[in-house]
């Protein structure tokens, strides 16, 4: 089995995408960032995606961008929910962690030279999504080109490529992907303000992207609420 590097969250996204990676007959050998997110739950679901799923080895690397803050998810910052007015897609939320994908990819990459892998996935989506400027697929070319041009496997001859099988998919197609793919969604964390139990807020947007995702492809969300759902 070629090996690959696939960027693991603990989300649903990145579940799915493991398990495609897995479906395409990738070694997955999984990788989650912590950096500095106010929420680590979504940590603890990576552990379980990468055991449930079948990477064949996975990895969590420390990066400190809570040190450089500019994010709700790693600053002192409020986190939009439903009660502020603001509208999902519109512009770009605070949630946005200042160059995180680069980050994570640049981690995954340096792990695939190691391995002598030359597949990256991860679960960007430019769909259902929040606004975020590296979720695009002018992004993902963009990095696939700098792989190839900023390491040493790339100038000895060796294409690196980014797979990014959810970039144009809804939410709902994803879920359904999932369900297709047998991916256990309850294993998995999307709240960006999940509680140490991995209970979701029901305010924030991934919430409401997620229950959407759920409610439009007609499947049964097992995600935990803190309360009523929405309440």
């Amino acid at each position: 089995m070629k090996p690959a590097v696939v960027l693991v969250s603990g989300g649903m996204d990145s579940a799915v995408v493991l398990a495609i990676a897995r479906e395409q007959g990738f070694a997955a050998h999984a990788l989650s960032v912590r950096y500095g997110q106010r929420h680590t739950s979504e940590l603890d679901a990576a552990v379980r995606v990468a055991k449930v799923f079948g990477a064949v080895a996975h990895k969590t690397v420390n990066v400190d961008l809570r040190s450089i803050g500019g994010s709700a998810l790693t600053d002192d910052i409020a986190v939009p929910t439903d009660t502020d007015g603001h509208i999902i897609g519109q512009g770009i939320p605070s949630t946005y962690v200042p160059a995180r994908n680069t980050i994570m990819l640049s981690v995954a990459l340096g792990w695939a030279e190691v391995l002598g892998a030359t597949d990256l996935f991860c679960g960007v989506n430019a769909v259902d999504y929040s606004g975020y400027p590296d979720c695009r697929p002018a992004f993902i070319a963009g990095f696939e080109a700098l792989a190839n041009l900023a390491t040493k496997a790339g100038v000895e001859g060796s294409h690196f490529r980014v797979h990014a099988p959810l970039m144009r998919m809804s939410k709902a197609e994803i879920a359904r992907e999932g369900l297709r793919l047998g991916v256990d969604f309850a294993q998995t964390v999307s709240c960006y303000q999940a509680d140490a139990d991995g209970r979701a807020c029901g305010h924030c947007d991934a919430c409401h992207l997620r229950a959407q995702g759920f409610n439009e492809a007609g499947i049964l969300d097992p995600t935990r609420y803190m309360a009523a759902r929405f309440g």
